[in-house]
């Protein structure tokens, strides 16, 4: 187990446990009798027996108890990893927050920020839930990825990051295609425009390329259909989105070829000049 430099004791954790639980007979004493190493102990314990909210408690009342001491600081970052292993997000956030502003120069400083990263993304589940908690998990992906690059969580967060890019841009391809498929052309070229200009470096590039030129095909707009064309076999030739587009392109008596002035020709200049991919 990993939760700060704290984690993980054990047997001692749990006999001490349970001498706690068998004091007083049928009555624990209050946990005001208790040291703060007891008290953190004893959040140790219910944490590594699978009771994450009850260590969550006790780690909280070693901040209550013993303010400023060493172990407050070191029940903070666990309570905050307990509130994360429960699925309480909201407080998990709160915790490591309280952390990084209280001990920003700490060793798990970097922890922390992870963890309230992880609040974030691990909420983001199905594409059509609402984007903002994907917004925020970047911004705080970011953040570690940033301030601690040397970090063994920054390498975690690189990979998050780049699977929460792909969920935006997911969900500009999902409301996208709903627009293509009832004819609303216009209102589909403005979000796979977006993949195409924000999110380039993710995985639905190649279709976001591909179904512009089915929009503009469909409405006659040849060179800018053209272009895209050019733009996705000069990137993604062995991709099966050009051959469908080589294929729709063809079919009408046209090739892949940067033509007009359109936006798509601005970013076929980049193309070229390799500023794009």
């Amino acid at each position: 187990m990993r939760g700060g430099r704290w984690a993980g004791r054990g047997i001692g954790a749990a006999v001490l446990a349970l001498a706690l639980s068998a004091c007083g007979g049928n009555r624990e004493p209050p946990l005001e009798s208790y040291s703060a190493e007891e008290i953190y102990t004893r959040g140790e314990y219910e944490l590594e027996t699978g009771n994450p909210e009850e260590a969550a408690r006790y780690f909280g009342e070693v901040e209550r108890l013993y303010p400023y001491s060493e172990w407050a600081k070191r029940a903070l970052i666990m309570q905050a990893m307990a509130y994360h292993r429960d699925r309480d997000y909201e407080n998990s956030r709160a915790a490591a927050q309280r952390f990084i502003d209280f001990y920003p120069a700490d060793d798990d400083a970097a922890y922390a920020q992870y963890l309230l990263a992880l609040s974030y993304y691990d909420q983001i589940d199905a594409i059509g839930r609402d984007q903002g908690l994907t917004f925020q998990a970047l911004q705080a992906l970011r953040a570690v990825i940033e301030r601690y690059p040397d970090s063994e969580y920054a390498r975690s967060a690189i990979l998050k990051f780049d699977l929460a890019y792909d969920h935006l841009a997911a969900k500009e391809m999902e409301i996208g295609r709903y627009y293509l498929k009832r004819g609303h052309y216009a209102a589909a070229i403005n979000r796979f425009r977006v993949v195409v200009e924000q999110f380039q470096t993710t995985t639905h590039t190649p279709e976001a390329l591909h179904r512009l030129v089915e929009c503009y095909l469909s409405l006659g707009l040849t060179d800018e259909a053209q272009t895209a064309g050019a733009i996705l076999g000069h990137n993604f030739r062995a991709n099966p989105f050009y051959e469908d587009s080589y294929a729709l392109l063809t079919g009408r008596g046209l090739k892949p070829e940067a033509r007009g002035e359109s936006w798509l020709r601005q970013v076929y200049r980049q193309v070229i000049r390799g500023e794009w991919l």
